[in-house]
């Protein structure tokens, strides 16, 4: 499996602890880091030259600003891959599992909201998404030669068909 990051947020530290718990797992992590938007085609090619069956796109908001990229790459070479919002594989990516990230908007509106009204930011407590979706796109995975297993479908929050 592959892990695509952005080295501007994905520290090697983190990307050693993935590498760990997969490890853990029997699974064999390859990491693939970029820094610009013109590398991101590159580094799906060099997972799949490698030999990568699946790719996990890390959070960062230059792979999600370039998630059509990602997923054109992805479906051209035939690669399962899954995302960090849901949102995605309704763009047409195979999964997205995570907080929608219009919650995730709407709950840095609500603390700065506090702050506009006076709040010190110290003194507002850390927030965590409390809601996760499983979104899986089978159109995708028709167009990648791809079978999702049915216990995982019957798990998704969504199923586009």
């Amino acid at each position: 499996m592959a892990a695509l990051a952005d080295s501007n947020v994905t520290t090697l530290l983190q990307l050693q602890a993935l590498q760990e718990a997969v490890r853990s797992r029997g699974i064999e992590l390859l990491a693939f880091t970029i820094a610009r938007a013109e590398d991101i085609a590159g580094a799906i090619n060099d997972a799949k030259t490698a030999g990568a069956a699946a790719f996990n796109v890390l959070a960062s908001p230059l792979l999600y600003a370039n998630r059509q990229v990602i997923i054109e790459r992805a479906a051209a070479l035939h690669l399962p891959a899954i995302y960090q919002w849901p949102e995605t594989a309704e763009e047409g990516g195979l999964m997205g599992y995570g907080p929608r990230i219009t919650q995730m908007f709407r709950q840095v509106a609500r603390l700065a909201v506090k702050v506009l009204r006076g709040s010190k930011i110290a003194d507002l407590p850390v927030e965590q998404p409390t809601k996760f979706e499983l979104v899986i796109n089978l159109q995708t995975a028709k167009v990648i030669g791809h079978e999702v297993p049915a216990g995982l479908v019957l798990r998704a929050d969504k199923v586009i068909e």
